[in-house]
């Protein structure tokens, strides 16, 4: 398990592409592989990827065909750099989330404004995803944990405020208009909005289109009742 708060940005050092397998060599920031062993896990732009060789301040990983397909991490070239964070120790402070490492989707990034000491993102996510993103809920965009600050549902489209301690921490600032971001969606809101798509599916049978159909005429949807039933958020990172 990951907390979504990146520990720091590590540079791409080495890429060995293989047939459905790429082994990447990252070079860390100082301190960040103290104690890491064979095994460990290590969230890399947030995937969770295993430790195959370990040699001072540098790590090497496998990453399998179906890692490739959903992420970015195929798109890797050298000297790039990426966000980090080891795996949680028992009994560590949540600052962000609870996150798993496995990625749902990419998203693109579509737009950037830079209002006085903050930075803010526009993201476009694939139709199938945007049903669980919520202004004021929890996602994780290349393994940090932020906080949806606005959510277009028609377009499925989402943005996020960056403060200048997570530019700075992060890979964030790097970003451009047309680059491509690793999402994990929260859990616990992916549980909610498909428990509550279930039962609504299961009681109505062929109903529930009508029922969709009515609430998208009165600008609403099955997916801003079921986060009705959510519980209320507290601003994580952003």
């Amino acid at each position: 398990m990951f907390t979504g708060i990146v520990k720091g940005r590590a540079r791409v050092a080495d890429i060995q592409r293989n047939q459905g397998l790429y082994s990447i060599r990252l070079a860390f920031p100082s301190g960040f592989d103290d104690g890491l062993e064979l095994g460990a896990s290590v969230a890399v732009d947030g995937v969770c990827l295993t430790v195959t060789q370990h040699t001072p301040g540098h790590a090497k990983f496998d990453v399998m065909q179906e890692s490739l397909a959903r992420t970015t991490l195929i798109d890797l070239t050298l000297d790039d750099e990426v966000n980090v964070e080891r795996a949680a120790r028992d009994g560590a402070e949540i600052g962000g989330h609870p996150l798993s490492g496995h990625v749902d989707c990419t998203a693109e990034i579509i737009g950037i404004d830079t209002p006085e000491n903050n930075k803010v993102m526009q993201f476009q996510l694939p139709a199938e995803w945007a049903r669980y993103v919520f202004a004021k809920g929890y996602i994780a965009v290349n393994g940090c944990s932020l906080t949806v600050s606005d959510m277009a549902r028609d377009t499925h489209r989402f943005a996020v405020w960056f403060i200048p301690e997570t530019l700075r921490a992060t890979t964030f600032d790097d970003k451009r208009v047309g680059d491509r971001v690793n999402i994990e969606i929260e859990r616990a809101t992916q549980v909610t909005v498909d428990t509550i798509r279930g039962y609504l599916d299961e009681r109505l049978g062929p109903l529930l289109p009508r029922l969709e159909a009515l609430l998208n005429a009165d600008g609403q949807s099955l997916e801003q009742l079921a986060s009705r039933a959510l519980p209320n958020k507290d601003a994580s990172r952003s």
